[in-house]
């Protein structure tokens, strides 16, 4: 069998980031064989997560210029990474030169204000879903969206989804199917409710309360930041 090429995964990870978002898909890459994954902040003190616990990163902003795989988790932090200067011109030259460009969940939006999804399709956690169009991509209603080398995932758990549509993609559809049997991804959940048309309406009452409360104006915030960073909204 003949090696493997070197693969280089690099996550952004910051406060208050969904650690699934990122924890899920990099359990996927990292058997993509010959693979380096590395968790990238501003420092690498631990960075807190939305479920009470800390990721540690693995390197700076500084150590890491380039990788084939950009990917960027969501979670409620990413209203201040799109307003921290640094992290999105660090996410857009990452971009740029990436082969793949890719997210989970709202870590979408953060592609959006870096100017990477500009004319691209893509998707992102239902609740956010219209916020896309703030940055010029096209927002599709799918659980993973593939246009060109951006690869885009819904809500949290597509995370592991996209990741093995990207092992497909990279190594093919025997390793990818090699890795779903590995961890066992045969998902039967216990209950039908995991989308807003499938859940009743007293669940969609009490999940927009938690985001009213969690981050009250977030759709007139998200439009700010993409009037400030350039686009016409």
């Amino acid at each position: 069998m003949p090696e493997l090429s070197p693969i280089s995964v690099a996550f952004l990870v910051f406060p208050n980031v969904t650690q699934l978002d990122l924890t899920g898909p990099a359990q996927i890459l990292s058997r993509l064989g010959n693979t380096s994954i590395d968790l990238v902040w501003k420092t690498r003190d631990p960075v807190p997560t939305d479920s009470g616990f800390p990721l540690l990163p693995t390197k700076t902003f500084d150590e890491v210029s380039q990788a084939d795989i950009l990917c960027v988790p969501g979670g409620f932090g990413t209203v201040d990474v799109m307003q921290d200067d640094e992290a999105i011109g660090w996410v857009r030259s990452m971009g740029t030169g990436a082969d793949w460009v890719t997210s989970v969940c709202t870590g979408a939006l953060v592609l959006g204000a870096a100017g990477l999804l500009k004319g691209y399709e893509a998707t992102t956690h239902w609740a956010s879903h219209e916020q896309l169009a703030f940055f010029g991509a096209t927002p599709v209603k799918r659980r993973i969206v593939l246009d060109r080398n951006r690869l885009t995932g819904g809500g949290v758990t597509s995370g592991i989804d996209f990741a093995l549509a990207l092992v497909a993609r990279i190594r093919g559809e025997a390793h990818a199917k090699f890795v779903q049997l590995s961890v066992e991804y045969d998902p039967h959940p216990p209950f039908d409710s995991g989308a807003p048309e499938k859940a009743d309406a007293e669940t969609l009452e009490r999940y927009w309360a938690l985001v009213n409360k969690a981050a009250p104006g977030r759709v007139e915030t998200v439009r700010a930041i993409a009037r400030r960073r350039g686009f016409d909204t």
